[in-house]
């Protein structure tokens, strides 16, 4: 009878679609700023595969998402929308402390085949054994947004930076060409960034990959630390948080800045003007040979356990991150990295941006996602992070002989908040 009723232009769309919901069936989704922007672009290609499910993203601000689906998930699920983004070092923390509070996606539809479109990077701190309880999205393959006019005033080409030592002394030679201009920025009291990348670059991190042991004070962590101080006291680094940076790259006082590739949509829109100026180039590394790849950054889809619209829901997100229509929707829009391997062969990722004086970003920052080493944040990512926060300050400050000191007492600490032991 419903079927009657529809009508032929509807039944058309049904048939055509594959989709047969309730024309009324409405998922909510969470997310915040950029990463709800990016969401709602996607909308109008979804719905024209899916015109009966309407999608209501709502901007919450991060936060608020990270803290409201705590306290949903401590309330066994009581008042979670449908689908909620969640960044991926912080992913742990539901699945561990709340393990029926979010879906298994292979259970709607996560098959293996679409679970290896994705690096092991993004996957490793989403899945537990068989389960998948969130799918990726973004990631943050690192990059080093530079100034063309800046480099090129000093006579530095930034194909020869191979290492940090020579990233080092190529931002000697550009701050004395271009006076008043650092040769970069790190948050060296307020985050953990810079640390971070060298580490996961080295192939190191706060925990092992399994997530059982703390290994912050082995050798590649230690070595990234001692770098990182390094290139502060040699002046290429100065403390900058976040909105001081921003304001030195549109007032044209800092000739590089590292980040995750989501960071091209910061650049884009908060220096409009300078279009033109700005390039990329791959992160240097300990060695010349060494791995030049490292991830900051990035984020999944999860849905919850009771959600009324749990098929509605897949479709939505295995449209959104499981397609190249999706993502690359998202990256156009607003620079956001795909995880999906096969956006890299997309043919947007080699063109030209006039942004970037045409060249194509894209396909070196993307170029990189298979060879990132995995670097799970583990439900005691915070912790972690806080203790390290801490030791930083107090290392870069001289209050510990060497980095190998000042991370064996950020092990210990580390240990006594999570319980976790010490590898050996």
């Amino acid at each position: 009878m419903r079927l009657k009723l529809l009508g032929a232009t509807a039944l058309v769309a049904l048939f055509a679609t594959g989709s047969a919901f309730a024309a009324q069936t409405t998922i909510t989704v969470w997310s915040w700023n950029v990463a709800a922007s990016a969401l709602k672009s996607t909308l109008e290609g979804f719905n024209k595969k899916y015109p009966d499910i309407k999608v209501d993203v709502q901007d919450i601000g991060n936060p608020q998402v990270f803290d409201k689906m705590l306290a949903a998930c401590a309330a066994g699920g009581e008042g979670l929308p449908d689908v909620m983004s969640i960044e991926n070092h912080k992913a742990a923390i539901f699945w561990n402390r709340f393990p029926d509070c979010l879906t298994d996606l292979t259970k709607l539809g996560y098959t293996d085949d679409i679970k290896k479109q994705f690096p092991d990077f993004k996957r490793a701190e989403l899945e537990v054994g068989d389960a998948a309880y969130a799918m990726p999205w973004d990631s943050g393959p690192v990059a080093m947004f530079y100034r063309r006019d800046f480099y090129k005033n000093a006579g530095i080409d930034p194909a020869s930076i191979k290492t940090w030592d020579d990233f080092i002394a190529a931002g000697k030679k550009i701050s004395a060409a271009n006076p008043g201009v650092v040769m970069s920025q790190a948050d060296l009291n307020g985050d953990s960034e810079w640390f971070r990348m060298l580490a996961n670059e080295q192939g190191c991190g706060y925990f092992s990959a399994d997530g059982q042991n703390i290994i912050i004070n082995q050798p590649a962590c230690i070595a990234a630390l001692d770098k990182v101080k390094a290139m502060k006291d040699a002046g290429t680094l100065t403390a900058a948080n976040w909105a001081e940076k921003v304001q030195s790259n549109t007032a044209g006082k800092v000739a590089t800045q590292m980040y995750g590739g989501w960071y091209d949509g910061t650049i884009r829109s908060t220096s409009p003007d300078l279009s033109g100026k700005w390039g990329v180039y791959m992160m240097p590394s300990m060695t010349a040979d060494g791995q030049h790849a490292a991830n900051l950054g990035g984020s999944s889809l999860a849905i919850a356990n009771n959600s009324a619209n749990k098929e509605a829901a897949w479709k939505f997100v295995n449209y959104a991150l499981g397609t190249n229509e999706g993502q690359v929707t998202m990256l156009k829009s607003f620079g956001l990295v795909p995880s999906l391997l096969s956006a890299v062969k997309d043919p947007f990722v080699n063109e030209p941006l006039p942004y970037y004086d045409n060249q194509k970003i894209w396909v070196d920052i993307l170029g990189t996602l298979p060879k990132i080493s995995p670097s799970p944040g583990t439900q005691y990512f915070s912790d972690a992070d806080a203790v390290f926060k801490a030791v930083q300050t107090k290392y870069l400050a001289g209050g510990y002989p060497d980095g190998k000191t000042a991370l064996a007492d950020a092990a210990q600490q580390i240990a006594s908040a999570t319980g976790l032991p010490v590898a050996k």
